[in-house]
C-alpha cells in the first residue's frame, strides 16, 4: 500500500490555490473562489470557472473567496474547495487518500493551524501537515536553509505579506502583515473611485496593478485605459490613467509592507544581519512582482532584494521538495496534528 500512498503539497492562498505533485511539478494553479447558490448553499463552481463569476452573479449566486487574510474564513467552503483541488489533482479513479502538505501564514495562531488541517483531512486526506510559508518560499527559491547562515525572506501574496529571517532551518524573526495584493488592488480601486469618480471592479484593479502599476514613480511612465461606471451619472465611461498616480494610489500600502520588513531586520541577531547584508533580501511571491518593487526595498532598507525565480511558485515548489524529503523537514518545519 505504500507504494500508492500519494503526496500533496497545496499551496493554499487567498487569491491562488497551486497544487503540487512530486515527480509532476504543479499540476493545478487555480483562484481560490468558490461559487455558492444562496438558496440552498450548494456550491456551483469552484476555481478557474468561479473567478469569472465574481462581480458578474446574479442575486441567487455569491461568489467569494473563503481564504481572508490567509487563514480560513470560511471553513465549509474551504474545506469543499479543498476537496475539489484534491480530486482535481489526483484524477477521479484516485482510490488512495493522500499525504497532504498545506503552507500557512508565519504568523498563524494554533487554532487556524488546526482548522486547516481538519479541513484537509475532511477533504480527503491520511495525514496533513502544516509549514509555514516563509520557509516553504525559502525551500522553493533555492535557499540552502538548513545552513547557519542569515537568510531573509519576503513573501507576498494576495493576503499576506510575510517577513522572515531563517537561520539552521528554523525562524529566527518573522512578523506577517495582513497587506499585500488585494490591499493594493483595494487602494487602486479607491483612489480611482476619489479621483476620477469611477467605480471599477476587482478584476479591473489588478489588470492596472499589473499593466501600469509600479512600486516607485518612473520617468518614462505607462499609460491604459481604464472601463468603469460613471459615479455621478451612472453610465458607464473611460478614462486614461498613469503609472506615477498609480505610485501614488499605493503608497500606504507599500510603506506597510516595508515597515514589515524593518521590525524584522531590527530584531534580527546582528550575526544573521551581516549574512542578510551580504546575500540580500529574497523576494517571492505573486505580489512581489509589482515593476521595482525589489527597488523601492533597497532604497528604504539599504539591503539589497532580488526576485526569486518563479517568485509565484516558490511556495508551491517547496511543498514539493519538502515532501519528497519528509523525513529531513519533519524535524524543523512540520507542525504535527
Amino acid at each position: 500500500m505504500a507504494l500508492f500512498a500519494k503526496k500533496l503539497g497545496i499551496d493554499l492562498g487567498t487569491a491562488n490555490t497551486l497544487v503540487f505533485v512530486p515527480k509532476k511539478g504543479i499540476v493545478l494553479n487555480e483562484p481560490s473562489v468558490v461559487a455558492v447558490s444562496e438558496q440552498d448553499n450548494k456550491i456551483l463552481a469552484v476555481g478557474v470557472e468561479a473567478k469569472s463569476m465574481i462581480g458578474r452573479t446574479p442575486e441567487s449566486i455569491i461568489a467569494y473567496r473563503p481564504m481572508k487574510d490567509g487563514v480560513i474564513a470560511d471553513y465549509r467552503v474551504t474545506e469543499a474547495m479543498l476537496r475539489y483541488f484534491i480530486d482535481k489533482a489526483l484524477g477521479k479513479w484516485n482510490i488512495w487518500k493522500p499525504e497532504v502538505l498545506v503552507s500557512v501564514p508565519a504568523g498563524i495562531t494554533s487554532t487556524e493551524r488546526r482548522a486547516v488541517v481538519e479541513a484537509a483531512i475532511k477533504a480527503g486526506a491520511k495525514s496533513a501537515y502544516v509549514v509555514k510559508e516563509p520557509i516553504l518560499a525559502a525551500i522553493g527559491a533555492g535557499i540552502p536553509i538548513h545552513e547557519a547562515r542569515g537568510h531573509m525572506v519576503v513573501d507576498i501574496g494576495g493576503g499576506t505579506t510575510d517577513v522572515a529571517v531563517i537561520s539552521l532551518g528554523g525562524i529566527v524573526a518573522s512578523t506577517s502583515v495582513k497587506c499585500a495584493g488585494n490591499r493594493i488592488d483595494a487602494a487602486i480601486a479607491d483612489y480611482i473611485k476619489k479621483t476620477f469618480n469611477l467605480a471599477i471592479g476587482d478584476k479591473t484593479a489588478e489588470d492596472i496593478k499589473i499593466h501600469i502599476g509600479s512600486a516607485v514613480p518612473l520617468e518614462e511612465e505607462l499609460s491604459m485605459i481604464i472601463k468603469g461606471r460613471d459615479f455621478i451619472s451612472g453610465l458607464p465611461r473611460s478614462t486614461e490613467i498613469k503609472t506615477n498616480e498609480i505610485v501614488k494610489a499605493i503608497g500606504r500600502e507599500l510603506r506597510d509592507m516595508i515597515k514589515a520588513i524593518k521590525d524584522v531586520l531590527q530584531e534580527t541577531p546582528p550575526e544573521l544581519a551581516a549574512d542578510i547584508i551580504d546575500h540580500g533580501i529574497i523576494m517571492t511571491g505573486g505580489s512581489s512582482m509589482l515593476r521595482n518593487l525589489p527597488e523601492l526595498v533597497f532604497r528604504r532598507t539599504g539591503v539589497k532584494a532580488i526576485l526569486a525565480e518563479d517568485p509565484l511558485y516558490c511556495v508551491a515548489k517547496g511543498t514539493g521538495i519538502a515532501l519528497e524529503h519528509l523525513d529531513v523537514y519533519k524535524r524543523t518545519i512540520i507542525a504535527k496534528r
